[in-house]
């Protein structure tokens, strides 16, 4: 009860009922639609005199049958198609009406029935009670009572219709509900029966029984007509339960039911629309009707004027006004009414005085409804004046002021402060002889209560009782209401019990206003007599007197209450107890509220209802205490139990509970419980979900909660909400979304920095630049100035868009513009060029952060040690990673997981282990990256059995390697020649579900190639076609190589011809891995004829095959085998090979460059492995001065590495793996050489070791390892091998100047041709290995007898004759076990003999061991 509320509402009823006349009359026609529309049939049927019988009996429809043998059994005076054609009709109808009418209340209509002498037929009574029932419904009732009581009357479905309609405009509808139930199914299952009942519930808004009959309509099989759906949408506007959009849901439902809306569906549609104010919906029904066709008329337009009127949509207002006269209707009064109240409701007095001189033009003077429309306009603008000018104006005009324009002038001076104006005015209403009215009383009432005038406002109700109008409920209530205000609690109880004398109570909610002022003023006589007095007037029992007393405030007659309530079988509501208990937790009476809830579980009735309350209450003593984790576990345990529903009350404290200790998964899910249960969501409750789901990275549901809320009247002002939504969005890269946000925000409050940082950040995560600069840009011009967040998100979206290059002309700019370029946007421009990549501008930023004092976060060095790992920058990251670690940082896994990878990619396997040594000392778990990076170094090493170690690690530890792991290690294991461990790890890979490429598969059969085992293969190749990988020629390459390794050349032959029926492309590689597999084999000439074969096929040799037949002549033990091997080349046209090893080899440079160039510009090995076989050649033939200067060639064409050996300043070093062995052997000679110059000369310095990197690995199945060792050995070297890694030779720098400059094998190193071409070949394969021919039994009788032995006492063996190396290696023999037979005397300890091993592995497992292990899994 605010100030002037009551007074100012009512008036406003009463203009808006005065100025909604058009929607009234709209309404009316359509309740009548459907005796309407059935009149204008029956009239017509009566009208058309010439009708054929059938078509009255359609109009009857079903029942013509019943009476037709109904009007046989009577006795007629006139035929039946006599009396249908009879054109008095109406005289016999309105005779008959005229006659009941007459009657007194005494008298009875049977009386007259039975008297009358003129014959009506059915349809005649019809008229007879619609006439009647348009005076008096009860002698309509009597007449239908009287047809139905009469046996040769039969009941039809029209009767039943009319008396319906009867009485539901008479507002019968008990009387309608009755009849409608006892009718019989074959009459009341009629059309226009339903319709007319239908009629009944829409006038009296009962929207909810109107559909329910429709629906039974449908279910009894009888399909609604147009007019059903007219009158069901009339019920809907008549209950205000027209909501947003269904209107064209109606439309769309009557259409699917095969009818065609007419104009009183669409007037009914937009009248409805405009009393719900709906002006979108009633533009798409208007919109629709002009669609199909259906032309508006003018309760059409005057309904359009009202809701775009209603809406405060002006230019639409003038738009439908124009288009009303364009369509040539003329407006009347409702049109210029309707138009006044819409512009008056806004305020525009100038289009009010034009419509107002509009409608005097047009012949309408100002009625009433217009001056009391202006002068309320007036009066709410405070322009007072103008509106005491057309009061007087309207006097004179000759309209008489009414109670109501009265009462909107008091009340619009009350509202004004003008009291004293405001009672001059009751004043002259009086003296108008206007009595005035109960409204008009209360608006004065209100008027002086908000001047603070408590004694006038006295005065003036009892003046008002005085006068003879006795104060109703509501005149009783404003009077309390400003008593209470004024908290005269004395002069508050003296009204109350006049008010009680009077018989009049108040209402519930005026009692808990005076018992909370009472409450407040200690008053405890007065509560305790409120208490009783609502005990005896409000039938709510003790329940309800709880509800009361908590409403007001009292609390402790609450509790007791409560208490007593409980003791007699009632069910505590959470609506008393929570209030109670939020009571005592705000005074810290905790236990207080403990020993109330311990007692609701003891007496309160066990039911699911208490039970819910007793856990609420819980619920809220934990989320005062802060104990969220608490409050959701007893909520969940109760959800689980089975239970019933929480209160909404109870959904928002936990909300709001998991909102603050950001718990936000649980807070949607508590949203979404609470949606579920069809409690409706709150302000908080809504808030809180919206911030929840923007922080769990759903903005669009976030969105749309907010959006709902909206719809729903909450309108959520907190910005911080719209920032988190926005950002939320932007995380997600949907900046569309955020601007929309944000251009929706701009319409109804101020954007502050907030917002504005937020959406350059959104558009910054899409790197939208132009977007985010053009939002900087408006906050320099017209604020809020951007801030270092401001600058950072334009930063971040000049990054993001991929202009690096502009980062430094953007930070100019800024800097021009006064900014202060901060440390956290330079850390930004070092994590992006970092991001990219960029090791140049990281470094150049880092030195000059430095440089500035300034140190980067951890994540930086993280992202920079990852930068440099990646560009294998090993001294920037050791030099990084000591910085780091003296600014104070420590190293993360994440760092050391990065130099990991970059020890193994450069193959620094001891820097590897050292680094995996250091995650170990500083209590680092090894993640899935750690291991992974460990597997692929022990697999790169060739230390599979640490490899499967850590396999076997990570398993136990839960952790799943990578498929690059598995690679490398079966690549190792192919090395390895760990044939089973292979064959289990790929079973693993399988059984895991990779999803294995072709080039698993491929290593996997080199592996059974080199193993021999061709059976295998050729099931691998099965398998790899089930798989749905399609073998390459590649793969059948490998297949034939298998063949080749176990000497089956039929296997290779029978692929080969596989190739050929199945239409690939047979080319130059399936024809080579014939021809080897029968060189390899000795065949020579079956391998001729293959290559002639080949030739013949159209296919011409290339240097796949050149290279062939180049290795094999390098490894035939006679001259004319390589000879004719190389012819055979040159008879197929290259005959370079031929003369390199016959002629003069200098003549050919330039021809061999030409071919250099041309393999090089080939696969990428092609070039390579001619080579390799081409040195083979030359070296095994002696043609070593070719050998050298090809080898030259070779390095200047880039076919060998530039640094395949050198010799610098304090860098000599080599390294021959992937050479062939007469390549290595050549290169090792040159080496020599080179190292024997610097070593006389003394220039370059040496360093103080010298490596010889060999590898391990084979080439064509011949160790470069064991060759050159062979040869050192042969040279009394002082090579040794590494004893940390395998595939190395060691040589001390002095050691090897010395034996350079001194031994005897180093005093011609030059490289030459042997004059003539040696009829043997000069090098032999020895057990994988290239040795000179006459050193192989040599070595063969030393290795069997003294093992191994070091180089300078192989070479000296090896150069003595048969006899005296006898008797060196019986000395030797001897001086050993003299040896231990001393040893055995003295009693010393024996010790197994210490055999020479070169290379020591740690946790180093036998192979037999670890082959059972891996078998095993």
């Amino acid at each position: 009860m605010g100030d002037g509320l009551i007074t100012e509402k009512k008036v406003e009823d009463y203009l808006d009922s005065e100025n909604r006349v058009s929607n009234s009359l709209v309404s009316e026609e359509t309740m009548q639609s459907a005796l309407v529309s059935e009149e204008s049939m029956e009239d017509s049927r009566f009208s058309e005199n010439t009708r054929e019988e059938s078509d009255s009996e359609r109009t009857i429809g079903p029942y013509a049958e019943t009476l037709r043998s109904d009007r046989r059994t009577r006795a007629k005076k006139l035929s039946k198609l006599a009396l249908k054609r009879a054109k008095d009709w109406r005289q016999r109808v309105q005779s008959l009406t005229d006659e009941i009418l007459k009657l007194q209340p005494s008298e009875f209509v049977a009386d007259v029935l039975d008297a009358n002498k003129i014959q009506l037929s059915p349809t005649d009574y019809c008229f007879v009670v619609k006439w009647v029932g348009h005076s008096n419904w009860q002698r309509a009732l009597e007449i239908y009572e009287w047809l139905n009581l009469r046996h040769w009357y039969t009941p039809s479905a029209r009767m039943l219709a009319t008396i319906l309609a009867v009485l539901g405009k008479a507002n019968q509808e008990t009387l309608a509900e009755a009849i409608f139930s006892r009718a019989k199914p074959e009459i009341g299952n009629v059309v226009q029966v339903y319709n007319s009942m239908m009629g009944v519930y829409a006038r009296q808004g009962r929207f909810d029984d109107a559909q329910e009959l429709l629906k039974l309509m449908r279910r009894r099989g009888c399909e609604p007509d147009l007019v059903s759906f007219n009158t069901l949408i009339n019920a809907r506007a008549k209950a205000r339960f027209l909501s947003p959009g269904s209107a064209m849901d109606i439309l769309n439902e009557i259409r699917k039911s095969g009818l065609r809306p007419d104009i009183i569906t669409y007037n009914t549609l937009i009248s409805s629309c405009a009393s719900g104010s709906s002006s979108e919906e009633a533009v798409r029904v208007f919109q629709d009707m002009e669609h199909h066709g259906c032309l508006p008329d003018l309760w059409t337009y005057n309904a359009m004027i009202s809701v775009f009127g209603r809406s405060g949509n002006l230019e639409e207002v003038e738009n439908i006004y124009n288009e009303l006269g364009r369509k040539g209707f003329f407006p009347d009064a409702v049109t210029f009414n309707s138009l006044l109240y819409a512009y008056a409701k806004n305020r525009n007095l100038e289009k009010v005085k034009w419509i107002c001189e509009e409608m005097v033009r047009a012949g309408f003077k100002l009625d009433e409804i217009a001056y009391n429309t202006l002068i309320h306009m007036y009066g709410k603008m405070g322009k007072h004046e103008l509106g005491f000018q057309l009061y007087e104006e309207m006097k004179l005009a000759g309209c008489t002021p009414d109670s109501v324009t009265f009462t909107v002038l008091i009340d619009s001076l009350g509202k004004a402060g003008q009291v004293k104006e405001a009672a001059d005015v009751l004043s002259e209403m009086l003296d108008a002889r206007v009595r005035p009215t109960l409204r008009t009383y209360s608006a004065l009432i209100c008027g002086y209560a908000k001047a603070g005038m408590r004694d006038e406002a006295g005065e003036t109700f009892d003046w008002m009782v005085k006068s003879g109008i006795k104060p109703d409920h509501l005149a009783y209530s404003v009077m309390l209401d400003v008593l209470i205000r004024a908290n005269d609690t004395r002069k508050v109880m003296g009204l109350y019990q006049r008010m009680v004398r009077d018989g009049l109570r108040p209402d519930q909610s005026l009692y808990e206003t005076m018992l909370q002022v009472f409450v407040k003023d200690s008053k405890h006589e007065e509560v305790e007599i409120l208490i009783k007095d609502i005990k005896k007037s409000m039938d709510i029992g003790l329940p309800g007197l709880c509800s009361v007393l908590v409403r007001a405030e009292c609390f402790e007659d609450a509790v007791n209450n409560l208490r007593l309530a409980v003791t007699q079988g009632f069910v505590p509501e959470s609506d008393i107890v929570s209030p109670i208990l939020s009571w005592f937790s705000s005074l810290g009476r905790h236990e207080e509220a403990r020993s109330l809830i311990n007692f609701l579980k003891e007496h309160a009735p066990k039911s699911s209802a208490s039970s819910v309350l007793v856990h609420e209450s819980l619920l809220l003593m934990l989320c005062n205490a802060h104990q969220t984790e608490a409050a959701m576990e007893e909520y969940y345990k109760m959800n689980f139990s089975g239970g019933d529903y929480f209160s909404s009350s109870a959904y928002e404290t936990l909300i709001l509970c998991c909102e603050e200790a950001e718990l936000f998964a649980e807070a949607s899910q508590l949203y979404s419980d609470m949606n579920f249960y069809c409690f409706g969501p709150t302000p908080i409750s809504f808030k809180c979900a919206a911030m929840a789901y923007s922080k769990m990275g759903f903005p669009e549901t976030a969105h749309h909660v907010i959006q709902r809320a909206e719809k729903t009247g909450v309108l959520i002002d907190d910005l911080s909400l719209y920032v988190t939504l926005i950002e939320s969005y932007g995380k997600l890269k949907l900046w569309q979304r955020a601007e929309s946000v944000v251009g929706t925000l701009r319409l109804y409050t101020t954007v502050d920095r907030r917002v504005w940082n937020a959406l350059i950040n959104a558009y910054a995560t899409s790197g939208k630049y132009e977007q985010a600069r053009a939002v900087f840009n408006n906050m320099v011009r017209d604020g809020p100035f951007p801030t270092v967040e401001s600058i950072n998100g334009l930063m971040e979206a000049l990054i993001n868009s991929g202009r690096l290059d502009e980062l430094y002309v953007v930070i100019q700019e800024l800097q021009e513009m006064g900014f202060k370029i901060s440390k956290s946007t330079i850390l930004l421009m070092l994590d992006a060029f970092a991001r990219a990549g960029n090791i140049f501008e990281v470094k150049k930023i880092y030195h000059g952060m430095k440089a500035a004092g300034y140190l980067p976060t951890m994540h930086l060095y993280r992202n920079m040690v990852g930068l440099f790992s990646r560009g294998k920058r090993v001294r920037d990251v050791e030099l990084m990673v000591a910085e780091m670690e003296e600014a104070g940082f420590k190293c993360d896994l994440f760092i050391l997981n990065c130099m990991l990878r970059m020890y193994t990619g450069i193959e620094d396997f001891r820097k590897t282990v050292d680094v995996y040594r250091k995650i170990q000392e500083m209590g680092f778990e090894p993640d899935e990256d750690t291991y992974n990076i460990l597997i692929i170094m022990y697999s790169k090493d060739l230390r599979a059995e640490e490899a499967f170690s850590l396999l076997n690690e990570m398993r136990r530890e839960g952790l799943d390697p990578k498929l690059g792991s598995y690679k490398s290690l079966l690549s190792s294991c192919g090395k390895q020649e760990l044939w089973e461990e292979a064959e289990v790890l790929f079973k693993e890979m399988v059984s895991k579900g990779f999803k294995l490429d072709r080039g698993v598969y491929h290593s996997l059969l080199k592996i059974y190639r080199n193993c021999g085992s061709h059976e295998k293969a050729e099931n691998l190749l099965v398998k790899m076609k089930d798989d749905g990988i399609e073998p390459s020629l590649a793969t059948m390459h490998l297949l034939m190589d298998s063949y080749g390794q176990a000497g089956l050349p039929d296997g290779a032959e029978n692929v080969l011809k596989g190739i050929k029926s199945s239409g690939l492309n047979v080319g130059t590689v399936p024809y080579v891995s014939v021809i080897d597999v029968y060189l390899k084999n000795g065949e020579y000439e079956l391998g001729i004829e293959k290559m002639l074969q080949m030739k013949r096929d159209g296919v011409d040799p290339d240097y796949r095959v050149w290279t062939c037949f180049i290795r094999a002549a390098s490894r035939c033990r006679q001259r004319n085998e390589a000879l004719k091997l190389l012819n055979c080349l040159s008879d197929v046209g290259f005959d370079l090979p031929l003369r390199l090893l016959m002629g003069k080899s200098e003549l050919l440079i330039l021809e061999m460059d030409h071919l250099l160039e041309q393999l090089g510009s080939l696969e990428e090995d092609a070039a390579f492995r001619f080579v390799n076989a081409l040195e083979d050649l030359l070296w095994a033939f002696e043609r070593r001065a070719a050998a050298s200067w090809v080898f030259q060639m070779a390095i200047q064409k880039n076919i060998y590495p530039h640094d395949v050996f050198r010799v610098a300043e304090k860098n000599w070093g080599a390294d021959f793996r992937k050479l062939s062995g007469g390549a290595a052997l050549v290169g090792l000679t040159l080496w020599l050489d080179h190292m024997q110059d610097a070593s006389l000369q003394g220039l370059p310095e040496s360093p103080k070791s010298v490596v010889l990197i060999t590898g391990t690995a084979e080439y064509n199945n011949v160790s470069i390892s064991k060759t050159l060792k062979a040869f050192l050995w042969e040279m009394g070297s002082p090579f040794l091998p590494s004893k940390t890694r395998t595939g190395i030779l060691v040589a001390k720098a002095h050691s090897l100047r010395m034996w350079l400059k001194d031994s005897a094998f180093c005093m011609d190193l030059e490289l030459r041709d042997a004059s003539s071409l040696p009829e043997l070949n000069s090098m032999q394969l020895n057990e994988g290995y290239f040795m000179r021919s006459g050193l192989v039994p040599v070595f063969k009788e030393i290795q069997e007898r003294l093992g191994d032995v070091r180089p300078k006492t192989f070479a000296r063996l090896a150069l003595l004759c048969e006899e005296k190396r006898e008797r060196v290696i019986t000395a030797d023999i001897k001086g050993r076990k003299e040896k231990l037979e001393k040893m055995k005397r003295q009693g010393r300890m024996l010790r197994s003999q210490r055999r020479m091993k070169f290379r020591k592995r740690r946790f180093f497992k036998s192979r037999a061991t670890f082959s059972e292990q891996a078998i095993a899994k």
